[in-house]
C-alpha cells in the first residue's frame, strides 16, 4: 500500500515538473486577465492580498496558490479555496457555491486568454454551471483540476482534443451522462473522475494511463476487456458504482497494476482458481458484491504486503459471520443486467432476416388470435358495455366529480396491473418473521412509525425488506381478521410501498395484547423526497420535469388509496419525509395509513375509516398542497406559520408577473421551467392549501391539473425553449 502511494507521488510529481519555475515579469494583458479573474471568482480568501503592485510571477507557492511563469506569461494557475463541496454540503446549511451572478462562461473566456497555459487548477472554490465548449481554446493545457466544485451538465467533448493532456481530475462535482472518448490522448497517465453523477456506459479511456478513479459514480455496464491491454496502469478504483457481471480475472494479473478498488458494486460470478496476481498488487477491495465460490490463491489470504478485503459477498472462503448465503448473490445477479451499448446491436444480416422473418409471423399469429379473444370477451360482457373502464391515473383529460366507493372487483385494469414486478402477495410464518429480522435485532430496528415499531430484514432469497409490527388492542374473530387481511393485500401499486404479505400471531392468554400483525413491505432505499432537496448533490438532478414527474406520482399514489380498493384509505400521512424515491427516482408513498382493527369494538375494514372520509380525503389534498409547494420553492415547511407566510409570499408574486415569481423559486430549477407550468402548478397548490376544506380539489381534479402543467411544460422544452428564460 506505501508503495503504492510512493510510486502515485512520484508520477504527479513528474507531470507538473514539465512546468519551467516563474522567470521574469509578467505581460500587463496577462496581469489584467488575473485581476479579472479574482473579480470573476468574488475575490476568494487565498487572492484577497493581490494588489497592483503584487508581482505575480514572484509570488510564494503555497498549497492553496500558485503562479508559474514562463517567458513573461502565466504557465500554472493553481487556487484551491475553502468553500464545501457537493459530498461535503450538510443538509440545511444553504448554499454553498459562488453567487447567481457568477458565470463558467465568462470565466473560461478570460482563462483561456492565457495563451501559454498549461496547469488550470481551481478547487473548492465553488464553481457552478456547465463547462462551455469554448474550453477547447486551450491549445497547450496538460493537466486540468477542477476538483470539488457544483460544476454540472455533461464533461465536454472538446477535452478529448488536448493532445498535451496529462491529467484529467474532475473529482466531486455534478457532471452527468457519458464521459468523451479518451483514447486518442495519448500522452494522458491521471483520470480522476470520481464522486460525480457520471454513467451508464464504462468510458472509453486511453491505455497511456497510469491512475484511473471513477469511485462514486452511476455506472453500471460490464467492466469492458479492453482494460487488459492497460500495461502502464497502477491504480484502478471503479468502487461505489452499479457496474454488473463477471469480473475480469485479467484485472488481479495486469503488468503494473498495484492498487485495486472495485468494492460496492454487482460485479458476480466465481473468479477462476488458476487467476494470477501481479507482483506489484499491494491492495484490492472487492466487498459488497455478488461473488460466489472461493478465492484464488493469490488473493486468498491477506500477506505482509498485501491487504485484501472481500467481506459481503457470498465466499465460501474466509469469515462467514460477513459473508450473505448464496441465495442472495444468486438472486439480486439474476435481477441486474447492464445497459446494452448501441454499438453492439449489429447482428448479421442473414441471422436478422431469418429472425425476422420467425418474428413477424409470429406477430401476426398472435395478432389474429387477439383479435378472436377481443371479439369472444366482448360478447361475453355485454351487460357491462356501459362501464367505463378509462383510468384517471392514464387518461387525465377528464374532470371527475366526487363518486361513491368503488368495489374493488370493478377497479380499472390499470389500478390493477400497477404492481406488476412485485413478487406474489404470501403469508409468512413467525419464524420466517423472525429469521428475516434475526429475532428482532436492535440492530435492524428502524424507528418507531405511526401504527407500530419498524425492523429491517432479509427474506430468505436475499430481499431487503421492511418489517412492521402492529399491536392489537383486543381480540378479534378469524374471520374478522381474514376480511382486513384481504383489503391489506391489496395495498399494492408502482407509487406505494408496497405490501409484500404478513403474519398474525394470536396470543391466547395474554393479559393486554392478544394478537400481533406483522406487515412486511418492499424496501426502498434511495432516499427520501425530503433528503433529495436537501442534499446538494441529488438536488442537482431534481429539476422541474423531474420534480412535476414525482409529484404527479404521488398523487396517482393517493388517487390509489382513495379510489383504487374497496374501502378507500384515507388521512394518509403524506410529509415530505414519507415519499421515498427509488433508483429510477419514481415516487413512492411510505407510513400510508393500513387498515386494520386498531379500535375498540372494529368487526369490519370499514370501520377502521375515519368519521368522515370526505374530510379525511380533503387532509389528503392539503397535505399535498405543501409538498407541491416544498417542491416549488425547494424550502422545507416545518410549522403552519412558515406554511402561511410562504403561501402569501407565492400569491404576492403570481399578482406582480412572471418576474416576481421567479425570484421564489428554488434558484436550483432556474431556467428548466415554462412559466405557465410554474404558474398553473402555483396556483393550483394554493388552491389545495384552502382554509376551507369544501373548496378544495378532489384527487382527479390534482391528477388533471398537474398532467396539464407538464404538458405545457413538454411542449415548451421542445420548442427549444431550455435554460433561456432565466
Amino acid at each position: 500500500m506505501e508503495t503504492s502511494r510512493v510510486g502515485f507521488s512520484l508520477l504527479l510529481c513528474t507531470i507538473f515538473m514539465v512546468v519551467p519555475v516563474s522567470i521574469g515579469q509578467l505581460t500587463s494583458t496577462e496581469t489584467r486577465l488575473l485581476f479579472q479573474v479574482q473579480k470573476l471568482l468574488e475575490y476568494p480568501e487565498v487572492l484577497q492580498g493581490w494588489t497592483k503592485w503584487t508581482n505575480f510571477c514572484y509570488l510564494p507557492h503555497s498549497p492553496s496558490l500558485k503562479i508559474v511563469c514562463a517567458n513573461s506569461r502565466v504557465t500554472e494557475i493553481t487556487i484551491v479555496g475553502n468553500r464545501s463541496s457537493p459530498a461535503n454540503v450538510v443538509p440545511g446549511s444553504g448554499p454553498q457555491g459562488l453567487s447567481g451572478k457568477f458565470s463558467m462562461d465568462s470565466l473560461f473566456t478570460v482563462l483561456t486568454k492565457f495563451s501559454s497555459l498549461r496547469v488550470l487548477s481551481l478547487v473548492s472554490l465553488g464553481l457552478w454551471g456547465p463547462l462551455p465548449p469554448k474550453i477547447n481554446r486551450f491549445h497547450s493545457l496538460q493537466a486540468l483540476n477542477m476538483t470539488s466544485n457544483f460544476i454540472s451538465g455533461r464533461i465536454p467533448k472538446q477535452i478529448a482534443s488536448f493532445q498535451n493532456l496529462t491529467s484529467l481530475v474532475l473529482a466531486d462535482n455534478l457532471f452527468n451522462g457519458s464521459v468523451p472518448d479518451l483514447t486518442g490522448l495519448p500522452l494522458l497517465k491521471v483520470v480522476n473522475l470520481g464522486g460525480n453523477l457520471l454513467g451508464p456506459q464504462f468510458p472509453s479511456l486511453s491505455q497511456s494511463l497510469v491512475s484511473i478513479t471513477l469511485s462514486n459514480n452511476s455506472f453500471r455496464s460490464q467492466i469492458p476487456s479492453g482494460l487488459k491491454k492497460f500495461n502502464q496502469l497502477q491504480r484502478l478504483d471503479i468502487s461505489s458504482n452499479r457496474l454488473v457481471g463477471p469480473l475480469p480475472s485479467f484485472l488481479f494479473s495486469l503488468a503494473s497494476i498495484q492498487y485495486l478498488n472495485l468494492a460496492q458494486n454487482q460485479l458476480s460470478g466465481a473468479l477462476a482458481s488458476t487467476t494470477g496476481c501481479s507482483n506489484n498488487l499491494s491492495f484490492v477491495d472487492i466487498s459488497n458484491n455478488l461473488l460466489i465460490g472461493k478465492l484464488p490463491s493469490c488473493i486468498g489470504s491477506n500477506s505482509r504486503n498485501k491487504t485484501v478485503i472481500s467481506s459481503w459477498n457470498c465466499l465460501s472462503t474466509g469469515n462467514s459471520n460477513r459473508q450473505h448465503p448464496y441465495s442472495f448473490c444468486n438472486k439480486e445477479a439474476l435481477a441486474v443486467k447492464p445497459v446494452e451499448s448501441k454499438e453492439q446491436e449489429e447482428p448479421g444480416i442473414n441471422l436478422g432476416l431469418i429472425l425476422g422473418i420467425i418474428g413477424g409471423v409470429v406477430a401476426i399469429a398472435g395478432a389474429i388470435a387477439l383479435l378472436m379473444f377481443v371479439i369472444i370477451r366482448r360478447s361475453r360482457t355485454t351487460e357491462d358495455a356501459n362501464y367505463d373502464e378509462r383510468s384517471i391515473v392514464d387518461k387525465m383529460s377528464v374532470r371527475s366529480s366526487p363518486k361513491p366507493p368503488i368495489d374493488s372487483r370493478r377497479v380499472p385494469q390499470t389500478m390493477r396491473s400497477a404492481a406488476i414486478g412485485l413478487p406474489r402477495y404470501r403469508v409468512f410464518s413467525l419464524e420466517e418473521i423472525e429469521d428475516a429480522t434475526n429475532n428482532f435485532n436492535p440492530s435492524n430496528f428502524m424507528g418507531e412509525g405511526s401504527q407500530g415499531q419498524l425492523y429491517k430484514g432479509w427474506l430468505v432469497d436475499g430481499s431487503l425488506v421492511v418489517v412492521k409490527c402492529l399491536k392489537l388492542k383486543q381480540k378479534h374473530a378469524p374471520q374478522n381478521l381474514i376480511q382486513h387481511m384481504e383489503v391489506l393485500s391489496k395495498l399494492r401499486h408502482r407509487h406505494l410501498v408496497s405490501v409484500l404479505g404478513h403474519c398474525i400471531v394470536t396470543y391466547q392468554d395474554h393479559p393486554n395484547v392478544a394478537t400481533t400483525v406483522f406487515v412486511v413491505f418492499e424496501h426502498i432505499s434511495n432516499g427520501s423526497l425530503r433528503e433529495h432537496l436537501t442534499d446538494w448533490k441529488k438536488k442537482e438532478i431534481l429539476k422541474w420535469p423531474q420534480r412535476m414527474a414525482i409529484t404527479i406520482g404521488a398523487a396517482r399514489g393517493v388517487q390509489f388509496l382513495h379510489t383504487g380498493i374497496s374501502p378507500g384509505i384515507y388521512g394518509n400521512d403524506l410529509k415530505i419525509d414519507n415519499i421515498l424515491l427509488d433508483e429510477t427516482l419514481t415516487p413512492k408513498i411510505s407510513n400510508y395509513n393500513i387498515p386494520l382493527p386498531l379500535k375498540t369494538g372494529s368487526e369490519s375494514p370499514l370501520s377502521n375509516r375515519l368519521s368522515s372520509d370526505e374530510n379525511a380525503e380533503k387532509e389528503d389534498i392539503y397535505q399535498l398542497g405543501v409538498l407541491l409547494l416544498q417542491v416549488i420553492t425547494g424550502k422545507l415547511v416545518t410549522f403552519s406559520n412558515e406554511l402561511d407566510g410562504l403561501k402569501l409570499e407565492l400569491e404576492k408574486c403570481l399578482s406582480e408577473g412572471p418576474s416576481k415569481l421567479r425570484g421564489v423559486i428554488d434558484p436550483s430549477i432556474r431556467g428548466t421551467f415554462a412559466d405557465e407550468s410554474m404558474k398553473t402548478t402555483v396556483e393550483f397548490a394554493i388552491n389545495c392549501l384552502s382554509k376551507d376544506s369544501t373548496k378544495r380539489p378532489s384527487i382527479e381534479d390534482v391528477l388533471w391539473n398537474l398532467q396539464y402543467s407538464i404538458q405545457v411544460q413538454e411542449g415548451w422544452a421542445s420548442s427549444g425553449n431550455l435554460a433561456t428564460h432565466m
